[in-house]
């Protein structure tokens, strides 16, 4: 139970039955889907019913010096919605409303609380999609905003941050923000979209997205390429992406991941034993089209181009089939984690390293007595590897290993998953000072008093003190040469009208 004064301040701001204190309550918006992080418990959570409500509720977590933790559906798998110890859970389990389906620009106005299935079904009511599905149809708009969330078809249609045009969102301070809008393109100052895009809810809580859709194309084909080394799959993806054949989905998997997840979902696919014994990875590949002989003429381009880059054959399944495969792809992460999986990280690299990253991180793992199992959105470079191992600190150093093997290649240690809490150390031993730096200024700029998520911050720990400001006066800046109204944002009406 929070403070009496907190608890009545927060009642005031979104209604005493929108702030929960239960020990249930609580417990259920202790963790995500993080596998090697500690739950904690928060010390109540407010479910806001609107922009102003959000801004009054972090008017008084400032108030009262509580952290601010926002939440959506807590599928993440980084801890970035795990909340500091005592902290505010911010919940959008009631702005969950998609506000407008816009034909004519093709764009979708969303609250935070929307899920991808609820959005899915909205705009294909309009013959519309949006393509960014990163396996969980229950996540929350606002969740994959806040990780730059990405998955299969980023290979076609790029990552949640190709896909945000505006956003609404508020300030530590309460102030309301509107960036971007319905537009193609700007050039208009700082884009502060894209900066909060994968901020992780260190920045401001987002209360309204405006999003791309994309027109939904009605025939597709899926098929199913085993080889017979991780290295021959890993070559073949450049020259698939090259063929101007724009796959929907490319993905790798390894054997044992392949195994795991047809076995889980109790998928027959009818592949000959000698082919499976003697395959050691797949790719899995859907095009898509608008008429059916265009895409019949497109896999058998496909299926020659594969059998030429050292496929042992291509097969093209069954809609039931590949519908199946898909979703069991989709659902890889609780096949390896009732396998036993102590983490499943994710590192992007560019395209034509990942067979010598796959290299590193097997030969890495086998020097540590540990097990790595993998799959992955090959047509971005995006590599998802299941951890096994139980040792906490063996799993930091193998993972510190691993992470710096795709930083000399050129690569980054998350593509989509986020930094969040579970790697947040590793993030701060392979930046550099100055960048981490800047981001400390990024974040006292838009949160001076460090009420949102401060244990997950990618910036360093000491005081903003130690950041030194700028050498010259701020004086000697004059200011506009013409009258400013004076309106402070904080002051505004927020309307809950979308204009």
């Amino acid at each position: 139970m929070p403070a009496t004064a907190l608890a009545a301040d927060l009642a005031a701001a979104v209604g005493g039955p929108h702030v929960l204190t239960g020990d249930d309550a609580l417990t259920d918006h202790s963790h995500d889907e993080a596998l090697s992080i500690t739950w904690r418990r928060p010390c109540a959570v407010v479910r806001p019913g609107s922009t102003a409500e959000v801004a009054a509720v972090l008017r008084v977590a400032a108030a009262h010096g509580v952290s601010v933790t926002a939440r959506g559906s807590g599928t993440g798998l980084s801890g970035a919605a795990v909340p500091a110890e005592g902290a505010l859970v911010v919940s959008f389990a009631r702005m969950n409303r998609v506000l407008e389906i816009d034909t004519e620009n093709h764009v979708a106005v969303v609250q935070p609380g929307v899920t991808l299935a609820e959005l899915d079904e909205a705009a294909g009511a309009h013959g519309l999609t949006y393509p960014v599905q990163p396996g969980e149809k229950g996540s929350s708009l606002g969740g994959n905003v806040a990780t730059n969330a990405g998955g299969m078809r980023a290979v076609r249609y790029g990552v949640t941050r190709a896909q945000v045009l505006g956003l609404q969102a508020v300030l530590p301070s309460g102030e309301v923000l509107r960036t971007g809008g319905k537009l193609a393109k700007s050039s208009t100052g700082y884009d502060l979209t894209q900066l909060i895009v994968g901020s992780e809810g260190t920045l401001a809580l987002v209360t309204e997205v405006t999003l791309r859709l994309h027109p939904r194309l009605p025939h597709r084909a899926t098929v199913l390429a085993p080889f017979p080394t991780v290295d021959a799959v890993a070559a073949a993806v450049p020259k698939v992406v090259a063929s101007g054949l724009g796959p929907l989905i490319l993905e790798y998997l390894d054997t044992t991941t392949m195994n795991a997840i047809t076995r889980a979902a109790d998928i027959e696919l009818g592949l000959p034993d000698a082919v499976r014994a003697g395959s050691d990875a797949y790719l899995l590949v859907m095009l898509e089209s608008r008429t059916k002989d265009r895409l019949d003429a497109d896999v058998e381009e496909l299926g020659a181009l594969l059998g030429g880059l050292g496929a042992t054959d291509a097969y093209v399944l069954p809609g039931p089939s590949a519908r199946r495969l898909v979703e069991a792809r989709e659902h890889a992460f609780w096949t390896v984690r009732a396998m036993g999986a102590t983490d499943v990280v994710d590192v992007v690299v560019p395209r034509a390293a990942m067979p010598e990253f796959l290299r590193r991180a097997e030969e890495i793992a086998r020097r540590h007595g540990s097990r790595l199992a993998g799959c992955g959105h090959a047509g971005d470079g995006n590599v998802h590897l299941s951890v096994f191992e139980p040792d906490d600190d063996a799993r930091h150093r193998l993972l510190g290993e691993v992470f710096r093997a795709g930083r000399e290649l050129g690569g980054l240690i998350s593509g989509e998953h986020g930094v969040g809490r579970s790697k947040r150390r590793h993030h701060r031993e392979l930046t550099d000072p100055a960048t981490l730096t800047l981001l400390a200024r990024i974040k006292a700029a838009f949160d001076p008093s460090g009420i949102l998520n401060p244990d997950i911050s990618p910036v360093p720990d000491f005081p903003e003190s130690d950041f030194p400001g700028p050498d010259f006066p701020v004086s000697d800046f004059p200011g506009p040469d013409f009258p400013v109204p004076d309106f402070p944002v904080s002051d505004s009406p927020v309307s809950e009208e979308h204009p």
